[in-house]
């Protein structure tokens, strides 16, 4: 697959190059006040829309499958901003209580069908370690660098070529790992009972729900509408998170010379997506903002770039770029850039 790079590389000032991080951070608290009454709002107007038109959809099912499937795209992106909720509340940025962070973002992934303990921990493990090559492979997309990937068998190499595939990243493996990986505590199985209490408790609830709803409409009913919702909005939010970390400039170093702050501005996109596609995707796009100051509530984060113009054009894709990134494979620490297998192909051995 050959994309032009022309028209596809994001705006990126001298300015917006120049910024220091540590400094950013401190300019950024004051944004980091979350409003109760905004957020109870934003979930209201959330949740009571994707439990609407899954209704509609279980109902209409009797007019024609397909007259019910046109409302599958809605309601997978609104069960993304549910998710997107449910992020804000794993970094205690919905409310100023933990406590009701911590039972909101329980409850909301009883819908998303993702144990919220365990997400949680493996999202903190990715905000800590974003960019740094010596400390991959939690809550992140699996890159190898160009050394890496010569130094494996045919077989490692066709299995990650496998892996990288467009049709793997944002289909198969959103099914899998919001269908099967997440009921299970897969990676934190020996960090405690926690991650298996979430789990389970994730499941058993979900099931309830899912039983409720086959009692009530059947089992092919409830599962034409609850896996296409679902499954769209896992691929989705799944593109999402790729086009936020794996992109050309990206900055990964070796531990001696990674810095957090540097890593969290510099390592994130900012896509910058048209309405409504912005407020059914909660900001999240404003993703190099969030992961300076995470504490952010999702909903001030256009905030933070009408009062910080400069940040606006660091990294900054919109959505006809997005295309570039998904032929980037592996990490060329001679380049500092993210390339394409066609690309690693031409580099001399070193």
């Amino acid at each position: 697959m050959r994309i032009s790079t022309l028209d596809q590389q994001p705006a990126v000032s001298s300015d917006a190059a120049a910024l220091d991080p540590r400094k950013l951070v401190t300019a950024l608290k004051p944004f980091s006040t979350p409003h109760t009454g905004r957020s109870l709002w934003e979930l209201a107007i959330t949740v009571g829309p994707f439990c609407l038109v899954m209704l509609v959809m279980l109902v209409a099912i009797d007019a024609g499958y397909l007259a019910a499937l046109l409302l599958a795209p809605l309601a997978g992106l609104l069960l993304l901003r549910v998710f997107i909720i449910q992020h804000d509340c794993g970094h205690g940025a919905f409310l100023s209580k933990r406590a009701g962070n911590d039972w909101i973002g329980r409850a909301l992934g009883v819908l998303t069908f993702t144990p919220y303990d365990c997400w949680r921990r493996s999202h903190t493990l990715h905000h800590a370690n974003t960019g740094n090559l010596d400390a991959r492979g939690f809550g992140d997309v699996d890159t190898l660098t160009v050394a890496e990937y010569r130094m494996g068998t045919p077989l490692q190499r066709f299995f990650y070529r496998a892996y990288r595939h467009p049709v793997v990243l944002f289909g198969i493996g959103p099914a899998y790992l919001f269908m099967l990986r997440h009921r299970l505590p897969i990676g934190l199985m020996r960090e405690g009972s926690q991650y298996w209490v979430s789990a389970m408790a994730t499941n058993l609830a979900t099931a309830a729900i899912l039983a409720v709803l086959i009692y009530a409409f059947g089992w092919a009913t409830t599962a034409l509408v609850v896996i296409p919702s679902l499954l769209i909005a896992a691929s989705t939010g799944v593109y999402l998170f790729y086009i936020q970390h794996q992109f050309e400039t990206a900055h990964w170093d070796r531990k001696p010379d990674w810095t957090f702050h540097d890593a969290a501005l510099h390592g994130s996109t900012h896509l910058d997506l048209p309405q409504p596609l912005r407020w059914f995707t909660a900001n999240i796009g404003v993703h190099h903002v969030h992961h300076l100051f995470s504490r952010i509530p999702f909903y001030r984060l256009q905030e933070v770039l009408k009062a910080h113009p400069e940040l606006r054009d660091v990294n900054r894709y919109t959505l006809s770029q997005t295309l570039r990134p998904l032929v980037l494979t592996l990490w060329d620490e001679r380049s500092r850039r993210l390339i394409s297998f066609r690309e690693a192909a031409r580099l001399p051995a070193v």
